[in-house]
């Protein structure tokens, strides 16, 4: 009977490449859950299971006698690599056998019939000093470890001690502070960490890696001494092909070194954890050897490693309760899981082993590590959360239990996010979900009109869970409707007649498609405009020319058009760059004072942004510049695209000029004094 109540019943039937006369070689088949095959009464069952499964049991033994060891190949390639001993796992075995078959129909009956053992939910002494719930699934963070060997994430020891800080503030019960061997920085940053975060009042367990060499746990005790709750994490490779041609040692001998290199560090720390590497490819009949001999040696943790992102779902559920099954003495350490994203499923794999027996997480911020990274803290453990009443029958909990099924303050979880980002400069994708910017952004017209009447329509998590505060969600751009336009602008405090709307609308529209996500100053640009008649926009720019460079104050000269006047105005200006000598010209030739100016009093720029419309040498350059009226507080738009950045912006600043002119008619722009009598006289 599984966890969540539905119950897997085995059928042996002939195998249809096997005569009909031999069932005894016929295969195990383990039915769907609500799809087991009816059996007319419990007589029957009874009388199946005792005479069939021993007459099943004898042939294979019988059988694999005679059979050749299955070769083996590594994900494909082309030189057999020769079995050690034991069963090979499935997708490692060049061709089926009968032996192979026949193991394959023991293991899983042997298995159904002695079941996995409990699962450890003793309280530790971690979770007695700390208050934490026995029972539930450990954090175990690596972002300071396996994180950051993501290429370009190294950080110095300031700054992870920064990080290990917050991690601390999140809830996270285990952090692996570094591998203290690696460096004389990376030593003093686990150090460092189980100098302070390891003393607070409620602290994590403080860890740091170390190979099952005496080198490496020397080293790592030495660092971690220092917390309250140290420990050390040490590992050795599982799989025959790392075994073979990493670590040129035989299965008796990594045996050996597990149980010399546990003791030694349970000599040091009464908390060891031990990790066979690359675990998912190994042989599971050697797996459970192995672990056991770690517990025997004074394992306290077993972590199950996921080295290459191998593995599937399924297939890490079934090897947690497999190692249940076998593993001697599993029953009183606590299971681990860790993984890579390398295949995309590194935290369904993970929601898999939980559902297995796993109670501890390897995980990172952001899901940053090797290769594609590592399961990401965030995502496994918000999919808990949400999905609390799948999950609970698995924890030994009711279905409508309310009891949080890990130790992390979830409002934390942006937060968290946002600081590892900016220490390591590995920037997390737009979509990615829980902390990427639109996770909680929506732009379709029908998606935003079901938010507006209820959020549970679109979003199954409310942003505020995760910590972040005045969230909108609703992103306008050109995919979006009247509802969300309209309810935007009541959220500014706008009230428009419903011809204003329209036409605000209309131009809104416009603006969509040339710029891809539209902000409330837009809007309170747009509405400004269509309060105001464009038709009388005073100033046109005839010219500009500018020198600039090296060593050369940077010198614009601006020739403007002025309708109201019937007069075509030259002035000249100097500025920090071209674009501000230009700005510049055009106060001087409006009469005007401000705008990159130290001291505005007539105008105020508030924003100058410059995009690419189109790419290549001759990409088309599109320029918005953002003005505000120092007296009223409206602020007013320009926009203009040009091959010549400081032609666009100089158009984009005189379009708005003339907008903040429309509404300001105490400002009378005067022809500048020097050539007024110049003017006056053409």
């Amino acid at each position: 009977s599984r966890p969540d109540g539905v119950n897997e019943r085995i059928h042996l039937r002939p195998s249809p490449a096997l005569p009909a006369a031999q069932p005894q070689r016929g295969h195990v088949h383990e039915v769907a859950r609500g799809e087991a095959r009816r059996v007319c009464a419990p007589t029957a069952r009874m009388v199946r299971t005792f005479l069939v499964l021993p007459i099943a049991l004898s042939a294979c033994v019988a059988v694999s006698a005679f059979a050749p060891t299955p070769a083996l190949t590594h994900r494909g390639s082309m030189a057999p690599i020769a079995a050690r001993s034991g069963m090979a796992a499935p997708w490692r075995t060049a061709a089926p056998v009968a032996s192979r078959q026949c193991r394959l129909a023991a293991a899983p009956a042997l298995r159904m019939a002695a079941g996995p053992k409990p699962v450890n939910i003793k309280p530790t002494k971690h979770d007695i000093a700390t208050g934490r719930d026995p029972t539930r699934v450990k954090v175990f963070d690596t972002t300071l470890r396996d994180g950051e060997q993501s290429p370009g994430c190294s950080m110095t020891s300031d700054e992870k001690l920064q990080v290990a800080k917050q991690l601390a503030k999140l809830g996270v019960d285990v952090i692996e502070a570094g591998f203290p061997i690696a460096s004389k920085d990376d030593f003093f940053a686990v150090q460092q960490i189980a100098n302070t975060i390891g003393q607070l009042d409620d602290p994590p367990i403080i860890c740091g890696l170390a190979r099952a060499t005496k080198g490496d746990i020397d080293a790592c005790a030495d660092a971690v001494k220092g917390a309250k709750f140290p420990r050390i994490h040490t590992f050795i490779a599982s799989s025959d092909i790392h075994m073979e041609h990493k670590l040129k040692k035989t299965r008796p001998e990594v045996l050996a070194i597990t149980k010399e290199m546990v003791t030694l560090a349970r000599s040091h720390v009464e908390d060891v954890e031990f990790s066979a590497e690359d675990a998912l490819r190994s042989d599971w009949s050697f797996l459970a050897e192995l672990y056991s001999v770690a517990i025997k040696a004074g394992a306290t943790t077993l972590n199950v490693p996921d080295t290459v992102g191998f593995t599937t779902p399924s297939e890490f559920r079934s090897l947690m309760e497999y190692l249940r099954t076998n593993v001697e003495g599993i029953q009183d350490v606590t299971l681990s899981v860790h993984g890579h994203n390398d295949l995309g499923m590194a935290v369904a794999n993970f929601l898999g082993a939980v559902e297995g027996g796993a109670r501890q997480i390897e995980v990172t911020i952001n899901g940053i590590g090797e290769r594609a990274g590592n399961a990401a803290l965030e995502e496994v453990v918000m999919a808990l959360h949400v999905r609390k009443q799948y999950y609970n029958p698995f924890l030994g909990l009711p279905a409508d239990s309310d009891k949080p099924l890990t130790n992390i303050k979830l409002k934390e979880i942006h937060r968290s996010s946002k600081l590892v980002t900016a220490l390591t400069g590995m920037m997390v994708q737009a979509n990615k979900a829980i902390v990427g910017a639109n996770a909680f952004a929506h732009e379709s017209g029908i998606h935003q009109d079901g938010m507006l009447k209820n959020k549970l329509t679109y979003e199954i998590v409310d942003a505020s869970t995760i910590g972040i505060e005045d969230n909108e969600g609703i992103v306008l751009g050109k995919h979006s409707g009247r509802a969300a336009f309209r309810s935007r602008l009541t959220e500014m405090g706008m009230t428009l007649t419903d011809d204003e709307t329209n036409k605000a609308f209309v131009r809104f529209k416009e603006l969509a498609d040339k710029k891809k996500e539209i902000s409330s100053q837009d809007l309170e640009s747009i509405v400004n405009d269509e309060s105001q008649d464009l038709t009388a926009n005073r100033f046109t720019l005839k010219g500009v020319q500018v020198t600039c460079g090296a060593g050369v104050i940077a010198t614009a000269t601006v020739t403007l058009y002025d309708m109201k006047d019937n007069v075509e105005r030259t002035d000249a200006s100097i500025g920090t760059g071209p674009v501000d000598a230009s700005f510049q010209a055009v106060n001087r030739l409006c009469g005007l004072t401000g705008a990159g100016q130290a001291s505005p009093s007539e105008v105020r720029l508030l924003e100058f942004s410059v995009s690419s419309v189109t790419a290549g040498i001759d990409a088309l350059g599109e320029v918005t510049v953002r003005l505000q009226d120092p007296k009223s507080g409206k602020v007013f738009y320009g926009r203009a695209a040009d091959t010549d950045i400081v032609v666009a912006s100089t158009h984009a600043y005189v379009n708005a000029l003339n907008r903040m002119l429309l509404q300001r008619t105490d400002l009378t722009p005067k022809l500048h004094p020097q050539f007024s009598a110049a003017a006056r006289a053409v």
